[in-house]
């Protein structure tokens, strides 16, 4: 599996020719699904859900799909009918040529006083993991968590601890976006030793082989 990083907290998946992408949202860039033969979407916030490029992805590949949770589903699924499944916690699928479990049901507390949204992640052939917005621990040993590093819903010990709990091979860095230059090599350094896995960073555009 070829691993490729768009920014913020999208990645490209490709795999016997097949292309999955995760969260082409806002703060992506605006190609970021074109191409996909399949996109998943973890939840409804516009830095992982854009409508813009969801349909550019559609619109490039006919034969692509989309597989996202309910609030998601409505807004994009009229426009595509048959090409938008939903999907929920437990559910299990296969898009592209990937296997796909769904893990989790809401987004982290941003604060009390902001209601919490329905947020999936995505374990993709039983390694790679994806939590969205959230700091969901799969109930499977995962080789590679996609670690969302900087976000208005957590800090740097939780960050930490997440990687501790998941107990992956290696983590690789995304919803890194709001994260200066300057930042980065604090959170590497920390990370990289009280986590207790491999961290690691790709920049947009870059790949690594799984």
């Amino acid at each position: 599996m070829k691993l490729t990083k768009k920014s913020h907290a999208c990645i490209r998946l490709e795999k016997d020719g097949q292309i999955l992408v995760i969260d082409p949202g806002g703060f992506s860039e605006e190609d970021a699904a074109v191409g996909a033969d399949a996109i998943l979407v973890t939840h409804e916030h516009g830095d992982h859900f854009n409508e813009q490029r969801l349909r550019a992805g559609l619109e490039s590949n006919p034969a692509a799909g989309v597989w996202t949770l309910k609030s998601v589903a409505d807004k994009i699924a009229p426009a595509f009918p048959g090409r938008v499944h939903t999907v929920g916690h437990g559910d299990t699928f296969t898009a592209a040529g990937f296997d796909v479990q769904v893990h989790g049901e809401l987004h982290a507390v941003i604060h009390p006083d902001i209601p919490r949204i329905t947020n999936v992640g995505y374990l993709v052939d039983r390694s790679l993991f994806h939590p969205g917005d959230a700091l969901t621990v799969p109930d499977h040993a995962v080789e590679t968590l996609m670690l969302p590093v900087m976000a208005p819903w957590n800090k740097i010990s939780e960050v930490i601890d997440y990687v501790r709990e998941v107990k992956p091979q290696r983590a690789y860095d995304i919803h890194d976006a709001l994260l200066t230059d300057l930042a980065r090599p604090i959170y590497d350094n920390q990370i990289g030793a009280l986590g207790g896995a491999e961290h690691l960073r790709l920049t947009p555009g870059a790949s690594a082989e799984l």
